[in-house]
């Protein structure tokens, strides 16, 4: 028998890694040595992992460099209309493999690493995850990136460089412990300062009405140091920037005539400013209305909209055009997009540059405004709506309220002159909710002040022209689109699952990694044994890999032939993880009440982060581990069933789990998850979805056949029949046996002895107030669960649906949803032009 490959010999026979030239490999180990011998002489004379992680990343970064000047001299040159792509998330994860793959530098990386008697994994698991997003809305921000400098986009990321990210989960006793993210502890060698573009951002203040206009006075100012990240695109020598703000107190902060004796106070004081850009507000689909997080979004607004003024008016067009301070061409030449209402200040800040400080006049300028922004709604949750009460505003932004203020009233005016007499239309319109405390809308604001709203799938999209705006859809309903989400085939095929990407470019070619449809071509090999076997072969090393990283991570032993169940996503009651639980509470009572019966054996992975002011979801976490502990300690049980709860869920821990799942969970209740990006992931990395006909899955289940995917359960319509007539959980918790025994146990503290009473709360809640109808669902989710059984027992069967789902899932890359966003939206064509790269000369 042959020995076996190792990693690195593997690594090196995959193709879409790109071909390692001699001359590269030379040149590579070259320049590393180059840097870690900069890095050894400056300080010690013993090199650690660390070291050669930042040697490498250097080295890779100075391919980077080159083309990313170009790329900004191409545009400056060209002057092509800009995307600015807004958003207070990016999560982004590691940085390192993802440059070598869209450079095509990985393999020649690979073997010149290797021979210098390092391995390049062991490299990577080095970098921090840059982890500036809390889960969905952060990672779509970070593949749009990815995909726009792939298109050839001249497209800018905005956001906060947040000095602590998301929390780091630990998990304690079964209970989640949050510990702060110091990401930036060992410094981040993809960032560049740019403080020659550094910019003042205002707070506070009152307003002024003179002769020349309104004034807004003494403010207090916060100064926005820019960091630039580079953004590679894939093989095409484009390099777009990321621009991430970090807050800076002014030099004479606090230091002004009034506070005399007291220097070291006020320097001390400086933090109050630099706290602007402190850490990332952890909560996901949930609104929380602080003042610091006001202070951040207007904080990124202003800073930005600045540069973007900035950039437009010193353009190469704008320095022939004599009349440059013209807005008039400001459309043509700038879109702004807001992911999500965090950044809906840009609308009254736009504004109030335009008309205080440019002097347009107010029709123009809104016409500006409008023809400028669009905005994308992420959900229809009411928690999740942001709603700022209007004394915040009076306080921090006294200018911009006024602005809201005109804004609403002229909008007012055109509604009541459309609809004389229908008062609750106007009051369900308006940007104002009366009440106590009066509130700001920005939900409205945004629809009012755009001139595309989107939707992030099509059920989502539907609902949102149907209830939240519908009274809005009813006036302009030519503003309403749908732009289904997507994700970089890069990061989430190539980069995490080598192995498929590669068996799939041997069938297709390497073309699909820019086409992602051509992956449609996979059914021509639905009946070849050997495609089908080297699917299954490649899943099954993907599962002992990550089995391994278990035994390694948590001392569990998985057996590797089980179903790989997976749930990850940020803990919350619509996503349903309880539902999970009940199936998983359900198995090994069955388990237990036949225990030599023939059982399909399941490991069940569930991971994610609680907000950590949500008392619910962080008992859920609970409740699993717990669940957890029961489970993997009885004898009875065996390996037929182990319960792992995935500590620490983020954007490299994805990476490998997504490629080793067998079975996705998607089973939020209908109409409540807007879109979903995960469930896309484990599609096309071979895993078949077990979930409701809710956000993305029901285009997956359009896509790939609703034969091919595991759907049960209440549609849309069925939900809203029951809020109807009323949801009676009692009712099911009496009729179904197998239930009740389930939440007897929970309640009765089989899963907490030490602590008998610890998930009343949760059961309480179960049976009284859920809005999320876990037990409606019950029946036909465990029925479902019984179906991916039987097709597990047959591996062909389930491979062949595998392959039709992977096939299907071409719809579903962000290059696709971003070509929409440019048609669509922005008035823009993506371009294929690949700019010269440094070595060579310019046209």
């Amino acid at each position: 028998m042959a020995t076996p490959l190792t990693d690195q010999e593997k690594r090196k026979q995959i193709s879409v890694r790109g071909i390692a030239g001699l001359g590269d490999v030379a040149e590579i180990k070259k320049s590393f040595n180059r840097h870690l011998h900069f890095t050894l002489v400056k300080d010690r004379n013993v090199a650690t992992p660390r070291d050669y992680f930042f040697a490498l990343a250097h080295t890779v970064r100075d391919h980077l460099v080159g083309r990313w000047i170009r790329t900004q001299q191409y545009y400056y040159e060209k002057d092509p209309k800009r995307i600015h792509y807004l958003s207070l998330e990016f999560y982004m994860g590691r940085t390192l493999q993802n440059t070598m793959i869209n450079l095509g530098l990985q393999n020649a990386c690979d073997e010149a690493i290797y021979q210098l008697g390092l391995d390049l994994e062991e490299l990577e698991e080095i970098e921090e995850d840059a982890g500036l997003g809390n889960g969905g809305l952060g990672r779509l921000a970070a593949c749009f990136l990815d995909s726009m400098a792939t298109l050839g986009l001249a497209a800018y990321g905005y956001g906060i460089r947040y000095e602590f990210g998301i929390f780091n989960q630990k998990i304690s006793n079964g209970w989640q412990v949050e510990e702060a993210d110091d990401w930036l502890r060992y410094g981040n060698p993809w960032e560049k300062a740019r403080p020659e573009y550094m910019l003042p951002v205002h707070f506070y203040g009152r307003v002024e009405h003179t002769g020349e206009g309104v004034r807004w006075v003494d403010t207090q100012v916060v100064l926005a140091m820019p960091y630039d990240t580079p953004v590679p695109g894939y093989k095409n020598n484009t390099v777009n920037t990321m621009r991430l703000w970090s807050a800076k107190a002014p030099n004479d902060f606090n230091l002004q005539e009034f506070n005399v004796g007291d220097y070291i106070e006020a320097v001390l004081d400086r933090n109050l400013a630099e706290n602007i850009s402190r850490v990332l507000y952890p909560n996901d689909n949930f609104f929380e209305g602080k003042e610091l997080r006001l202070k951040q979004e207007y904080f990124v607004v202003a800073a930005t909209l600045q540069d973007i003024i900035r950039r437009f008016k010193s353009s190469k067009f704008g320095c022939r055009d004599p009349v440059r301070t013209s807005f008039e061409t400001f459309p043509e030449k700038v879109a702004i997009q807001l992911n999500d209402t965090h950044p809906a200040l840009a609308i009254p800040e736009l504004m109030r540059i335009l008309v205080d400080m440019e002097k347009l006049d107010w029709d123009k300028a809104w016409e500006v405004t409008v023809q400028t922004c669009a905005y994308t709604n992420h959900t229809v949750l009411p928690e999740a709506l942001e709603r700022w009460p209007v004394y915040m505003f009076e306080k921090l932004l006294p200018r911009h309220l006024q602005i809201i203020y005109e804004i609403n009233h002229r909008h007012l005016q055109k509604i009541s002159d459309l609809y004389p007499g229908d008062k609750d239309r106007l009051r369900r319109m308006s940007l104002i909710e009366e009440g106590d405390p009066k509130r700001i809308n920005m939900a409205h604001l945004c629809v009012v002040g755009s001139h595309a709203v989107n939707g992030v799938a099509q059920i989502h999209s539907d609902i949102v022209k149907s209830t939240v705006f519908k009274d809005f859809c009813d006036v302009e309903p030519e503003k309403f689109q749908n732009k289904t989400n997507g994700i970089t085939p890069r990061r989430w095929l190539l980069l995490c699952n080598p192995g498929l990407a590669d068996i799939i470019a041997e069938k297709i070619g390497e073309d699909f990694l820019t086409d992602l449809f051509q992956l449609k071509k996979l059914l021509d090999f639905i009946d070849d044994d050997a495609f089908i076997r080297d699917i299954a072969n490649v899943k099954q090393e993907n599962k002992q890999k990550f089995a391994a990283y278990l035994e390694k991570e948590y001392k569990v032993k998985i057996n590797p032939e089980s179903i790989f169940d997976v749930q990850v996503k940020r803990i919350h009651e619509y996503k349903r993880q309880l539902l999970n639980c009940l199936h998983i509470i359900t198995f090994y009572n069955r388990i237990k009440k036949d225990p030599n019966k023939h059982f399909v054996p399941r490991t069940i992975m569930i991971g994610g982060k609680a907000a950590p002011g949500y008392h619910m979801a962080k008992l859920i976490i609970k409740l699993i581990t717990s669940v957890g502990q029961v489970v993997n300690n009885d004898p009875v049980v065996g390996d037929r069933l182990k319960v792992i709860f995935l500590e620490n869920y983020r954007v490299s821990l994805a990476e490998k789990v997504i490629p080793a799942a067998d079975l996705s969970e998607q089973i939020s209740t209908a109409g409540t998850e807007a879109s979903g990006t995960g469930n896309m992931k484990f599609m096309l990395n071979g895993a078949l979805t077990i979930g409701t006909m809710d956000g993305a899955n029901v285009e997956m289940a359009e896509e790939a056949g609703e034969e091919n995917l595991f759907i049960f359960g209440m549609r849309v319509e069925d939900v809203e029949e029951m809020d109807r007539k009323g949801y009676n959980a009692k009712e099911y918790y009496e009729r179904l046996p197998e239930l009740r025994q389930v939440i007897d146990q929970i309640r009765s503290g089989f899963f907490s002895p030490k602590e008998p009473e610890l998930f009343k709360d949760m059961v309480n809640m179960l049976l009284n107030h859920d809005r999320f109808k876990v037990f409606a669902d019950y029946e036909a989710y465990i029925s479902c669960q019984e179906k991916v059984n039987e097709l597990y027992r047959n591996p062909k069967e389930w491979t062949k649906t595998v392959i039709r789902n992977i096939a299907g899932s071409g719809k579903f890359s962000s290059d696709r949803t971003i070509t929409e966003y440019a048609r669509e939206i922005w008035g823009v064509e993506p371009s294929d032009v690949k700019i010269p790269p440094p070595n060579e000369p310019r046209e």
